[in-house]
């Protein structure tokens, strides 16, 4: 198993140290002494590492401010941003300044904002203490805020200069938001690696129990995965969209929802069931694999259909919704569907009459 992954772009270059228990010394590798670092984290992470790794960087010799925002996906907002904005000017920082991401996705995302924009561009570091930050959004360089309108629809790609990600700060991981970032551990093996789905197919019992020395291999594939495609196709022209696997329709329903009825992970898993339904109709993918997908999300705890989401909503609501999705172009939504497990296709434009069946397969109605 690596422990190191590397993301190769040049002089853009950066490491992924998958690691349990990051030290002063995982932190002097990759900030320079004697300058500012703010440290963003949110209401649920700080109390429990905000002052370990203030503290660590503290005795790296750089100077610290802590900035803590309220937990959850309201956060991630234009509102916010300049707030923090506000923080980086009163507290003196400068070009040569970092800002430590201290968070699960919705901090790494809204702390690259912030570190792509202020001053024109500053450093930083991505500390993910959720799965689904540490085998996806820490990764990559995309970073943005959510509008009412839509999920990160203000954003710039802007790659940090390191990423730590620390096994053991899973185990104070609620259960909810471990599983929710399982069902992007499920999406690799979906959309590149058939091995690492019947991986994960075989060890669902030791993954619900978070076995780390599984957990770091997991973690470390998904890591290497992403990391093959971003050296690829770092600004999403291409292939890169493959990552997107079930996000169509996964942030049209947090979009729909206020952010808050779902979790992440939880809407893309049903945003999954429904690619791969649709995949069954208009891509040859097997019925029995589509079983097979749906079945492992299930084992893991994730929601597989609109049951799971209390208010009914039509297919002309989601569709609405899809049509501002980022990735749409005048308004029709692209979506990333499967040939077979570990082989995906992007850009896929569908039918609206296998739109309406694979909608009322996922317990959606028809209409």
């Amino acid at each position: 198993m690596k422990s190191k992954v590397t993301v190769e772009l040049d002089d853009r270059s950066y490491d992924i140290s998958v690691i349990t228990g990051v030290e002063v010394s995982h932190f002097e590798a990759v900030i320079e002494k004697g300058r500012m670092v703010l440290i963003l984290s949110d209401s649920n992470v700080d109390p429990l590492y905000g002052d370990k790794v203030e503290k660590m960087i503290k005795e790296c010799g750089s100077k610290t401010v802590r900035m803590v925002v309220p937990a959850g996906e309201k956060s991630k907002c234009l509102a916010t941003a300049e707030k923090v904005y506000e923080k980086c000017v009163s507290s003196g920082l400068d070009r040569k300044s970092y800002i430590v991401a201290l968070g699960g996705g919705m901090i790494g995302d809204l702390a690259g904002f912030i570190s792509a924009t202020f001053l024109r561009g500053i450093r930083f570091i991505q500390v993910p203490t959720t799965l689904l930050a540490m085998v996806d959004s820490s990764v990559g360089g995309k970073t943005g805020v959510n509008l009412a309108s839509g999920k990160n629809m203000v954003g710039v790609f802007h790659q940090p200069s390191a990423v730590l990600t620390d096994l053991s700060m899973l185990t104070t991981l609620a259960n909810r938001e471990y599983i929710s970032g399982m069902a992007e551990v499920v999406k690799y093996g979906i959309i590149w690696d058939s091995t690492l789905f019947r991986k994960i197919e075989d060890n669902v019992d030791a993954i619900l129990k978070r076995e780390t020395g599984l957990l770091a291999e997991i973690i470390a594939r998904c890591c290497e995965i992403k990391a093959e495609v971003v050296a690829v196709d770092e600004r999403e022209a291409g292939v890169r969209a493959i990552l997107n696997l079930g996000h169509t329709f996964g942030h049209a329903l947090e979009q729909l929802t206020g952010y808050s009825a779902l979790l992440h992970g939880e809407a893309i898993s049903i945003g999954m069931v429904f690619a791969v339904r649709l995949s069954v109709l208009e891509k040859g993918f097997k019925d029995s694999d589509a079983a097979r997908v749906e079945a492992l999300l299930s084992k893991l705890g994730l929601p597989t259909g609109m049951s799971a989401v209390k208010q009914k909503y039509s297919l002309a609501q989601i569709g609405t919704a899809m049509e501002a999705d980022k990735k749409s172009v005048n308004k029709i939504p692209k979506f990333v569907l499967v040939h077979s497990i570990g082989e995906a296709l992007f850009g896929c434009d569908v039918k609206l009459d296998d739109l309406k069946t694979a909608y009322g397969l996922i317990g959606g109605g028809s209409k």
